[in-house]
């Protein structure tokens, strides 16, 4: 436990410098391009599937499928799903890109907060996190990985 410990605060070290978004992605209109869209007005659903890109401001995602859904405003969870699913985001006008990776990528509008799952990294600045799941907070400039509890051999590495 105290390496898994150890592991996070370097988590949280390697990424509070940058891993702010600008300000105005979130404000920039979304823009959803793929093969097909299913929208369902009841359940405030609309799925895309095929060859999926999803852009807002400097944010990308790029996934077999996305599921959009509209809990109380528009867009306020996002699901990305592909072999695996591919996000993109420019932290600050001067800084790299980060790109994070996973089966499922997951967008929480309300809470400011992506997370990876299955096979997830995330890369920034040159350094490299990959666990089960990685959650990334973006207004408090946390990053947290955690290793599938099931299975033993697997832990969070940072790079």
């Amino acid at each position: 436990m105290p390496a898994l410990h150890c592991a996070l605060l370097a988590l949280v070290g390697l990424f509070s410098m940058t891993a702010v978004a600008l300000e105005d992605d979130t404000d920039q209109p979304i823009h959803i391009v793929a093969d097909e869209a299913v929208r369902d007005e009841k359940t405030g659903l609309t799925v895309y599937r095929g060859n999926v890109q999803m852009d807002q401001g400097t944010i990308r995602i790029q996934a077999d499928q996305i599921t959009v859904y509209r809990i109380e405003e528009e867009g306020d969870k996002i699901v990305a799903e592909g072999q695996p699913a591919h996000m993109r985001q420019q932290p600050e006008p001067d800084s790299e890109m980060m790109h994070a990776w996973g089966e499922t990528i997951e967008y929480f509008r309300n809470e400011e907060r992506v997370q990876l799952r299955k096979r997830a990294q995330l890369e920034q600045d040159g350094s490299t996190v990959r666990g089960d799941s990685i959650d990334y907070f973006i207004n408090e400039e946390l990053v947290r990985a955690a290793a599938d509890e099931t299975d033993q051999s697997r832990r969070v590495e940072v790079v």
